[in-house]
């Protein structure tokens, strides 16, 4: 198979998110990009903020401070708008090395605005991989109050605070309304050169809302299983994994799962509802339903390799659902929200089930399904783990990056 139409030199990349280690999605397909680009020959520069737990390398020098989230000051605050240890930072390691090519994640919140005039001033082109909603979206999300929602619709960032989106809280909301303006202001949209969409659902969705057509590309997100042997035996329970936020509808999930008390459920990972899904579990007694804390990649493989399903829930549009292919590459089949890019990855009643989001009676029936039909359900799983090698495999991926470099090059 042809990979590419025209070969391309040995590229030195800037690899630019807020963390160096796995938090969410995100992080490993920033880490993920690192490794099949370093695989082909490049030079990956990394550069995140600083933190405990980032992977080792010669590039922490120059990481910037981190944003203080939890308990913000005034410093922090100001920071999070715009971020001068990033632009100094940014500064001092353009100093130090050449750059061909500078390709962003999630650098907003952490790293901002600040460093895409240094970048543009050194003449470097930037690409930047768009995992949610924030460009065109001040929470990120395309959700208020638990409801989707589009009104700001040609970056009318305003509206984020009339209908105060970020939690329901004023402040909160008008700190994001500000930070989307000051980061278009400086160059969110201008200053990229070219956006990379990992659905065609999302392409479309934020051309829909402002961005230019010409400037947007779709490319699957990939996972490599020339390592993982695929599980055939019959799995033993439920399985969600990833951020614990009312949007991925654990709500939902909870409910669904309460009456299914013979098949545990394990939600495995950490954020922001935590708490209330643990209180909810213990006041109502159940205890099937285990709450299970962030852990190492070997410990991940075993849960979900184990499991009968992995389930997505989502109540918002999921970009695409690395987790989707996490579980597919191991052979497990999966139940999924039928929403956002999420359509692009699973067939219903092929590879899985697609279910309407927060429809408690729907999703419970798939979960009794995939229980009581085991070994259909490693079948399916087997469809999935086709899929991903034939539809969402690194080659392909490598090659559809490599035409996105040449176009800004």
């Amino acid at each position: 198979m042809k990979i590419y139409s025209e070969k391309i030199k040995q590229l030195t990349v800037l690899n630019a998110g807020q963390n160096y280690h796995i938090v969410g999605g995100s992080d490993r397909g920033q880490l993920a990009l690192e490794k099949i680009l370093e695989q082909h020959g490049h030079q990956i520069i990394p550069f995140a903020t600083t933190h405990n737990l980032n992977y080792q390398t010669k590039w922490s020098k120059y990481f910037p401070p981190r944003v203080n989230f939890e308990k913000p000051g005034i410093k922090d605050i100001i920071n999070f708008i715009y971020s001068l240890p990033a632009t100094k930072a940014i500064q001092e390691l353009l100093k130090s090395t050449t750059i061909d090519i500078a390709h962003l994640h999630i650098y907003y919140g952490q790293l901002t605005s600040s460093i895409l005039a240094p970048l543009k001033k050194a003449g470097i082109p930037i690409v930047q991989t768009l995992h949610e909603y924030k460009i065109i979206c001040p929470v990120y999300t395309l959700i208020s109050n638990d409801n989707i929602c589009e009104e700001c619709q040609g970056h009318n960032f305003w509206k984020a605070t009339f209908k105060r989106c970020n939690r329901g809280s004023l402040m909160r909301s008008i700190l994001s309304t500000v930070e989307s303006y000051v980061s278009k202001a400086f160059g969110a949209v201008d200053s990229i050169d070219h956006f990379i969409t990992l659905s065609h659902f999302q392409r479309q969705k934020v051309i829909d809302l402002g961005l230019p057509p010409d400037k947007v590309t779709a490319i699957h997100n990939f996972i490599d299983t020339s390592n993982i042997e695929p599980h055939t035996q019959i799995g033993e329970y439920f399985l969600y994994f990833g951020r614990l936020e009312k949007i991925k509808g654990l709500l939902t999930l909870v409910e669904a799962s309460s009456s299914i008390k013979d098949v545990p459920l394990l939600i495995v990972g950490k954020g922001n509802l935590d708490q209330e899904l643990k209180t909810l579990i213990e006041q109502r007694g159940l205890n099937h339903i285990k709450l299970l804390p962030f852990c190492d990649q070997d410990s991940l493989k075993e849960l979900i390799r184990n499991c009968i399903c992995s389930i997505l829930p989502s109540q918002w549009y999921e970009t695409l659902g690395m987790t989707l292919l996490e579980s597919f590459s191991h052979g497990r089949p999966v139940i999924a929200s039928n929403m956002g890019g999420i359509t692009e990855v699973v067939t219903h009643g092929r590879d899985g089930y697609l279910v309407s989001p927060s429809d408690v009676e729907e999703l419970r029936e798939s979960m009794i399904k995939m229980a009581q039909n085991r070994q259909k359900a490693v079948e399916m799983g087997l469809e999935g783990r086709k899929k991903v090698e034939s539809h969402f495999h690194p080659q392909k991926y490598y090659a559809e990056i490599i035409k996105v470099y040449q176009k800004v090059l």
